[in-house]
């Protein structure tokens, strides 16, 4: 049998990757003759995907509430792999920087989208009884949506607002004890953690820290301030930045207030978030005015952060 020139290119290149491994070649041939076929179900591990929903109560509609809070967790994953290359990108251009973030923006922009599904999707009386076997699990508990803001931002932009000023130089510990997110799981009578907030804690804190430190002087915002102090900082940079602050921090949370004003709030009294979160408080971002990139709005924009966002919902409600 003759083989053309470009399979007998191929054939010295593999000969001389695998001499350089100190391999023999006919061996790793072998194995691909014996080798079967991939298939689209076997390369995903689709079987394994599909079982892993198992609900906890026999009503319908917490299979849609388990899918779509897996499918949230796959997009976060996506976000921390763009992440990861930002950060660990030698030399960072802006050009890289951008098209990352672009990305970001287009998984935060699908889930936004898509959010519609927790809203509108499910029987309120079937939600309101089957998230009572789900105690005291809660959203809340997503550590990779906690990784995304620490890459994101320096750790005190995410310091409960009336702190930041007081820990701007603080140590990261110190700055962890008052993140906002922490208050959101605080019992408000009696300022004592909540469960959700304690085993949350226990699973993540010091993988957070650690995050944290990693990621000083290499978060986004930190970043995009070198771009900036050596003239290199793009206008498509700073858009991209301007979009991610809205995604993460209007955007993505306003869209579980809209969900929990539709299954949480009863007259006289709202109904309690799963893990005893503070939903009122912890979701709108006009109270906690979590902002990752202060410099790239003005005055005006952070004083109104997330007002006109929040008022059309509660006019819909």
């Amino acid at each position: 049998m003759n083989f053309s020139p470009e399979i007998e290119e191929r054939l010295a290149r593999l000969q001389e990757k695998y001499e350089a491994m100190g391999q023999d070649m006919p061996s790793y041939l072998d194995g691909l003759l014996h080798a079967d076929f991939l298939t689209y179900w076997d390369y995903i591990h689709l079987d394994t995907l599909l079982s892993l929903q198992n609900p906890k109560t026999p009503f319908p509609d917490e299979k849609i509430f388990i899918c779509y809070h897996q499918i949230t967790e796959l997009y976060f994953k996506l976000v921390l792999h763009e992440c990861e290359q930002i950060t660990a990108a030698q030399p960072l251009t802006a050009a890289f920087f951008t098209a990352r973030l672009k990305r970001i923006n287009r998984y935060f922009g699908a889930l936004t989208q898509s959010f519609e599904i927790m809203v509108d999707g499910m029987e309120k009386e079937q939600f309101l009884n089957f998230r009572m076997s789900l105690l005291p699990a809660s959203g809340f508990q997503s550590g990779q949506y906690r990784m995304i803001e620490i890459y994101a931002t320096d750790l005190v932009n995410l310091v409960v607002k009336d702190k930041r000023d007081e820990l701007k130089n603080a140590t990261i510990e110190d700055q962890f004890e008052y993140l906002y997110w922490k208050f959101g799981a605080t019992e408000l009578s009696t300022g004592k953690k909540t469960l959700t907030l304690k085993q949350f804690e226990k699973k993540y804190a010091k993988i957070f820290i650690e995050l944290a430190k990693a990621s000083t002087g290499h978060n986004f915002y930190a970043l995009y301030n070198q771009f900036k102090s050596a003239s290199k900082a793009t206008p498509e940079l700073e858009h991209e930045l301007r979009q991610l602050d809205v995604n993460v921090n209007v955007n993505w949370p306003l869209s579980h207030y809209k969900s929990a004003v539709r299954y949480l709030n009863r007259e006289p009294e709202e109904i309690k978030a799963t893990g005893g979160t503070n939903w009122q408080k912890y979701l709108p971002p006009r109270f906690q005015k979590r902002i990752f990139y202060p410099s790239l709005w003005s005055a005006e924009e952070i004083e109104n952060w997330g007002k006109a966002w929040v008022d059309s919902v509660l006019k819909e409600g």
